[in-house]
């Protein structure tokens, strides 16, 4: 029993040491190409009332509650919700139908800040490539890097996964 509980205070400890020394910021991006104008794209990313359309949220978390703010559109407009883990909230800072939108997230009552964005790149008049990007730090003392971990993991997946979404819907409403 003394040796289980030496190798689990050595194992706590070990793990401890490596999270104190783990980056606590990360960076997610996720690109796909969409058969669609850019104005065409923005219908759907620049207005938070279409976003349940696509985002992976409520697949991840049927329980997700969300509220649209006052407004659903353009810079300023935000939303918030609440989840499993706590809920959060974004606001749009930049809005454009040719180059996409920037927004802030906050999690857990504005207690974590990241930045968000999905930017459009119109090589062709016919094709956009989309770019879904977060970048933020998780600074928790020791287990912070551990989340900064979990986050290049879940949160790609789901990013990926409206991707896919976004594109599907996008290009079948020609």
């Amino acid at each position: 029993m003394k040796k289980l509980l030496s190798f689990i205070f050595l194992l706590l400890l070990v793990l401890g040491i490596i999270g104190y020394f783990l980056p606590t910021n990360f960076a997610v991006s996720k690109t796909t190409t969409i058969s669609s104008t850019s104005a065409h794209l923005h219908e759907y990313v620049g207005d938070l009332n279409k976003w349940q359309t696509w985002t992976a949220w409520k697949s991840e978390d049927p329980e997700i509650e969300i509220t649209i703010g006052e407004r659903a559109t353009g810079i300023g407009a935000s939303q918030s919700w609440t989840d499993k883990h706590g809920g959060g909230s974004l606001t749009f800072t930049s809005w454009s139908p040719e180059k996409g939108i920037e927004y802030d997230l906050f999690f857990q009552g504005g207690k974590y800040k990241s930045k968000s964005a999905i930017q459009y790149d119109t090589s062709s008049q016919t094709r956009t490539r989309v770019r879904w990007s977060l970048e933020g730090d998780m600074s928790m003392p020791i287990i912070g890097g551990y989340f900064a971990l979990f986050m290049k993991y879940s949160i790609g997946k789901m990013f990926q996964d409206g991707l896919n979404q976004l594109k599907s819907i996008v290009e079948e409403d020609k």
